[in-house]
């Protein structure tokens, strides 16, 4: 997709809305701006996923749900029934945060079966796996990268933004190295400007995570914690 237009780049776009006191209203209006400029998915909590599903229902917009979000710290048991719960309310796409501290303790089985886990309740949608790049080594981002794939993720995504940093173009770069041309790379967390979303679409992201959508297709910016 021809990213250098506004609508090759709205078709690259979880337009997303995330934060703890989202209201339905909020939502509602993601959901018309996501019609309007034609982006690929919006990207709400759980409890929003079935009045965004119903809004965008036969629009070709997705209803993405966040799941174990945003630490990832629950069983593998919980992010599945969660997936499923998200999916049998209209989620097209789950995006789920790994197990962290197994990563870090060198539990790879344990982050491997956790992925499939939700890779198994999510049945044929699609499966972005956020492994928390601010909090990880080289190393581990490789590694995670690597577990996702082998337990059949669609995507790897850089962060939640809910945590210390986001995406950068240098970890965008690793995680298109480490999975080639096998998975989708999300970038998500500080994606405002235009310019920015240029440079990791070309650094190897083929989506991109922002609540600054409509900025990025009108070739503004805006602020965001996102």
């Amino acid at each position: 997709m021809d990213a250098s237009s506004a609508a090759g780049l709205a078709g690259l776009i979880d337009h997303t809305l995330l934060r703890a006191d989202a209201t339905a209203a909020e939502v509602r209006r993601l959901c018309e701006e996501a019609l309007e400029h034609r982006f690929k998915a919006v990207c709400v909590n759980p409890v929003h996923v079935g009045p965004a599903a119903e809004i965008l229902a036969g629009s070709g917009v997705a209803a993405c749900s966040v799941v174990g979000f945003p630490l990832g710290a629950v069983t593998p048991q919980d992010k599945a029934a969660e997936a499923a719960g998200a999916v049998s309310r209209g989620a097209a796409e789950i995006d789920m945060v790994i197990a962290l501290g197994a990563l870090k303790e060198g539990r790879h089985d344990a982050v491997r079966d956790d992925i499939a886990a939700v890779r198994a309740a999510c049945r044929d949608r699609v499966l972005k796996v956020i492994i928390e790049t601010c909090l990880l080594d080289d190393a581990q981002k490789r590694l995670a990268c690597t577990l996702a794939a082998e337990a059949g993720a669609d995507f790897v995504k850089t962060s939640t933004g809910f945590s210390t940093g986001g995406a950068t173009l240098g970890d965008v770069a690793l995680m298109r190295a480490s999975v080639g041309d096998t998975l989708g790379v999300k970038a998500s967390g500080g994606v405002r400007t235009l310019e920015a979303a240029r440079a990791m679409i070309a650094a190897g992201a083929t989506r991109l995570g922002t609540s600054s959508g409509v900025a990025l297709v009108t070739a503004g910016t805006a602020p965001g914690e996102y």
